[in-house]
């Protein structure tokens, strides 16, 4: 089987930088792919100090859909957007102020890993922190999502001046050096071993990824009540049987509905997998329609227009809207579309006037 290593290095290149991320990377770039990934063949994707969160994205989103097993190697500091107080990984142009625009938000990153197979996802982490990320990480521990593992170090912040060295993946990629990759809690802890001090006060994590497995008070549910619904469905897209994927979605929504009732955030979860889904199938139409109805559905819920989940949904919906040609289907999509911007712009600048100008260029078709 081969697998896919992802090695994502960043870090402010202005004052605001406080670990020389870039630095790890010619030791990784020394370890084989096999041994990055954990697999005996393998692919590697390399960023370095990367400039746009959509560029990280982009990357991020294509490793997620390779097969095989895939391995995050994840290196940088992290911060808090001043507005929503949103964890992001810092990039090469993030200040304090600019943060939720220029950094990497940490839930985009679990969003893209959520419909892998369980088990089949490793995040490697070293990120170092300042005092207000490293207080609401202490509170609440960093989260790769279910059946996604994660393991690695979160450095405190310093008081001294000066950069700091990423030290636990710089001993991380020694010992892969060997050509030899041990199972990952050992080879965390030989990491951990090598490169902090006795005193260290690091926050050091080793998470299995293990999730509970859903279960239905209807005895009726939509697959087995031992098996992972997630699993199923990102099997059946690999496979090609998307129809198939969509219909176990589906039924899952349902469950939810009868289970928690409209609007939950059970049932909103099934109709962002569907909206995927419809993606995966080469469906943008339905997919922007889905997404649409996601971003209403948490509007009603009563989540802030500003929220990181509204902002992705309309993100997702204008984003797929864009990808139909079909001008009787762009012209139909078209007003729910600018409406919901003009309520939830989201975080790139003139969203609401480019979903005008799109919609009334293809009126101005019509009419010609």
């Amino acid at each position: 089987m081969s697998g896919t290593a992802l090695l994502v290095a960043a870090a402010p290149v202005s004052k605001g930088r406080i670990v020389d991320a870039a630095s790890v990377l010619p030791v990784l770039a020394a370890v084989s792919p096999a041994a990055l990934a954990g697999t005996p063949t393998a692919s590697v994707v390399e960023l370095a100090d990367p400039l746009d969160p959509q560029t990280v994205l982009t990357r991020l989103r294509a490793a997620a859909m390779a097969p095989g097993p895939l391995t995050i190697f994840l290196v940088g500091q992290v911060h808090l957007d001043r507005r929503q107080r949103q964890l992001h990984l810092a990039l090469a142009r993030s200040t304090p102020a600019t943060m939720r625009y220029t950094g990497l938000p940490w839930h985009w990153i679990t969003q893209e890993l959520r419909l892998r197979p369980a088990g089949s996802t490793t995040i490697v982490v070293d990120l170092h922190t300042d005092p207000e990320s490293w207080e609401t990480l202490t509170q609440h521990p960093l989260d790769a999502g279910p059946g996604v593992a994660l393991y690695g170090r979160i450095a405190p912040p310093v008081r001294r001046r000066g950069i700091e060295t990423p030290t636990y993946m710089k001993a991380l990629a020694t010992v892969l050096r060997s050509g030899h990759r041990p199972p990952l809690p050992q080879l965390h802890e030989q990491a951990v071993a090598q490169s902090l001090a006795d005193d260290a006060q690091d926050l050091l994590i080793a998470s299995t990824g293990a999730a509970p497995v859903a279960q239905s008070p209807y005895r009726q549910p939509p697959t087995p009540s031992d098996m992972d619904p997630h699993a199923a469905i990102t099997a059946a897209v690999e496979a090609g049987r998307h129809g198939e994927a969509a219909s176990l979605a589906a039924a899952w929504e349902q469950t939810a509905l009868r289970m928690h009732g409209p609007g939950s955030a059970e049932v909103i979860h099934w109709m962002e997998v569907r909206a995927d889904l419809q993606r995966f199938a080469g469906e943008p139409a339905r997919s922007c329609e889905t997404w649409l109805a996601v971003a209403a559905a948490r509007l009603s819920a009563g989540q802030a227009p500003d929220s990181a989940e509204v902002e992705a949904a309309a993100d997702r919906a204008h984003h797929l809207w864009d990808r139909v040609r079909d001008p009787e289907t762009v012209r139909g999509l078209g007003p729910a579309l600018v409406a919901l911007r003009r309520q939830v712009p989201g975080r790139q600048r003139g969203t609401l006037s480019l979903a005008q100008r799109r919609l009334e260029q293809f009126h101005t078709q019509q009419v010609g």
